[in-house]
């Protein structure tokens, strides 16, 4: 009888670790996830070149169509509607919060040393850019693990030879 009760004991045990385990793939599946879909977005924002001001010259982002392409990309590769909401294919749970997004254009000079001190976020930009900072929560299956929310960030530099 003891033996039995062994048994049922350690199994319990291995299935407790199993569903950690299990929580701790996501969780970390989520957040390369997230960081590649953020990663592609920026770049795509980054290479909207102005060009009205490219033909007097002038190499820069255009900020309207840069934050249009972010938001595309991103809901294509995290699978999100218009407000950030995760749509039914998408193994995200909660929204995705798009915290800071910055177009640096010429009025800077480069090299840019940005900060933002609130996210803790320091890049240095030798041309025009974008910079973007995301908020992802971990789509838990169990409750194996606390909450974990992560602050995505990102920059991308126009790859454009002048």
């Amino acid at each position: 009888m003891y033996k039995l009760t062994i048994i049922v004991l350690m199994m319990t045990i291995w299935l407790m670790l199993h569903v950690m385990q299990t929580d701790e793939e996501i969780a970390m599946k989520t957040l390369f996830q997230g960081k590649h879909a953020l990663n592609r977005a920026v770049h795509a924002a980054a290479q909207q070149i102005d060009k009205t001001a490219l033909g007097d010259g002038v190499v820069r982002i255009d900020p309207v169509a840069a934050e249009a392409a972010a938001s595309r990309y991103l809901q294509g590769n995290l699978q999100l509607d218009a407000a950030g909401q995760p749509l039914g294919s998408s193994f995200l749970h909660d929204p995705v919060k798009v915290l800071a997004f910055e177009v640096i254009n010429g009025e800077h000079t480069f090299p840019y040393q940005y900060v933002n001190s609130q996210y803790s976020y320091e890049a240095t930009l030798r041309r025009p850019g974008v910079v973007m900072i995301i908020k992802v929560m971990n789509p838990r299956v169990f409750t194996a693990l606390e909450p974990i929310e992560w602050t995505i960030k990102s920059v991308s530099e126009l790859t454009f030879d002048f």
